[in-house]
Order: structure tokens, then C-alpha cells, then sequence
């Protein structure tokens, strides 16, 4: 059961329900003032309605992200050309989890981005959408690549990996000036600035050859420009050093850094976006 705050009134839960290695259906139970509660289920035939008139256009009816839009967006930094494609549902690789490099996310991670969009990507946002709705989409979603059905839950595709949501709570001396020099010693010896640039501006000397699991070019972020794709909180960051970017060239830091040096590399971080001094 995964549980998820939406606001100051509602929270949402989500259960999940297996039968061998088929996936039925998932639920949602939504809990506002006064402790109503109402039971949402996820329906793989709704989903498939939802996906075909709000996502298909760009992800494909198959999945594959090869619908009519193409890329959703491109552009030229220096010699280097950059395009953004829609995600690739076929591989079940996603970027942005709250679960460990090499799972699946949680059904929670889904739902976030269907409702809230990524910043920056092309990927808009579906407020619109009722929790039901939401739920579907994300059931109909898992339809697309056999890993749902191969990989339960708590197993990742590498051995030993427990794949459990993971939790930031950001200690109070994170964006410190001795968390942040202790951030850019961290920063330069995990060779970051080969990629992001000794500025952060994601013009290091490996940023033109960066490539993604597809083999098409990416760039490292500009941390000196604009909010973070993922979201700027430090508890953001954090999230992006200890799970990583599966499928990017951005790896994760979980086992490499400890969690106090993960928290510093956030400072770091901060400094670079200006957030803190």
C-alpha cells in the first residue's frame, strides 16, 4: 500500500493486487474532511480511453513514443543539438521514481507526473483528470511492457535490489556554508563537472558525447538556469542523486555516497541555482 498526500484534507492510498504474476488492478481510497472515504479503482479498459485521447498523440497508441507530435521539442546549445522525445512505455525505464535505480516506479510516481506534468519536457499537466481516471491510465500503462508482470513489486532487474519508495527528509543544516563546501568537494570528486561544468552549466568536457539508453544526444542540466525538471526542492535533489535518472546518462548515488554526503551534494546544488549563498 503506498500513501501519498495530496493536501492538507486529502490522502490518497493505493493498493495493489496480484493474482501469480498477472496484475488485476490497482485502487485508490481517498480521504477527505470528516474521514469520508471513497474507493477508486484503477480499470484497464477506462485507462485505455483516457491514454488514446490525451496520450496517444505523442506516446503512440502502442507505447513505443513514436506518435504523431515526434520529438516535442529540440534546440541548439553551442555545436550541440538536443531533442526531447516522448517517453518509451515499451521499455518500462522511467526517469523520475521514488523507488531505487534499476525498479519500476511506484504507483504513486505515475500518478504524480500524469496529474502534475514534468517541467521542461513537453509533458503537461491533467488537473482535469479525476483520481479514477489517473489510476487507469497508470493501470492501461503497465499493459505496454511484460516487466510489470515479470518484476513484482519489492524486486528490482538486478539482483539483490529491494525496490521500496525511498523518503527524503531534509536535515536542518542542508544549504549550511560547511554542507556546502563539503558539497563542492563532493561534487569534484565524483567528476561531476565533467558533465555539469566546474559553473554547473552543464558544459563540462563530457556534455557534447552524452547519449541516453536509445542512443540519441542529451545534455546535462544548466543548474544556473531555470527550475529542475523533477522539481528545485532540496528534497528533490536529493531524490535525483539517490535513485538517479534511469535511461539518462545521470547515475545514481546511492550506494557510492552515504546519505550525509548525498544531503551535501544538495547544498552544493543550492548554491549552484542561487538558492542559497
Amino acid at each position: 500500500m503506498f500513501k501519498v498526500k495530496l493536501s492538507s484534507s486529502v490522502t490518497l492510498l493505493t493498493t495493489v493486487f496480484f493474482i501469480g504474476t498477472f496484475w488485476l488492478s490497482s485502487s485508490s481510497v481517498v480521504f477527505g474532511k470528516g474521514g469520508t472515504e471513497t474507493v477508486v479503482k484503477g480499470n484497464v479498459e477506462m485507462g485505455k480511453k483516457v491514454y488514446e485521447s490525451r496520450c496517444a498523440i505523442c506516446h503512440n497508441s502502442k507505447g513505443d513514443g513514436n506518435g504523431a507530435i515526434g520529438i516535442v521539442e529540440k534546440g541548439e546549445v553551442g555545436d550541440h543539438a538536443w531533442s526531447i522525445y516522448p517517453r518509451d512505455f515499451t521499455t518500462a525505464v522511467f526517469k523520475f521514481r521514488s523507488t531505487p535505480t534499476g525498479c519500476l516506479p511506484a504507483a504513486q510516481d505515475l500518478e504524480h507526473i500524469i496529474s502534475n506534468g514534468i517541467l521542461r519536457s513537453g509533458m503537461p499537466s491533467h488537473h482535469d483528470l479525476s483520481n479514477q481516471d489517473i489510476a487507469s491510465v497508470v493501470e492501461y500503462l503497465k499493459t505496454f511492457s511484460p516487466r510489470w508482470q515479470e518484476e513484482q513489486s519489492t524486486e528490482g532487474w538486478q539482483t539483490g535490489i529491494t525496490c521500496k519508495s525511498i523518503i527524503a527528509v531534509k536535515p536542518k543544516w542542508v544549504g549550511s556554508a560547511d554542507s556546502v563546501n563539503k558539497g563542492e568537494a563532493l561534487f569534484n570528486k565524483m567528476k561531476c563537472l565533467e558533465c555539469h561544468g566546474k559553473e554547473g552549466k552543464g558544459d563540462g568536457p563530457k556534455s557534447q558525447t552524452i547519449k541516453d539508453d536509445a542512443e540519441r544526444p542529451i545534455l546535462p542540466f544548466n543548474f544556473t538556469k531555470g527550475a529542475l525538471k523533477r522539481g528545485s526542492t532540496p528534497e528533490n535533489i536529493y531524490m535525483t542523486f539517490t535513485t538517479g535518472l534511469d535511461g539518462s546518462g545521470m547515475p545514481s548515488y546511492g550506494d557510492s555516497l552515504n546519505e550525509e554526503e548525498r544531503w551535501n551534494l544538495v547544498s552544493y546544488t543550492l548554491k549552484l541555482m542561487k538558492n542559497v549563498k
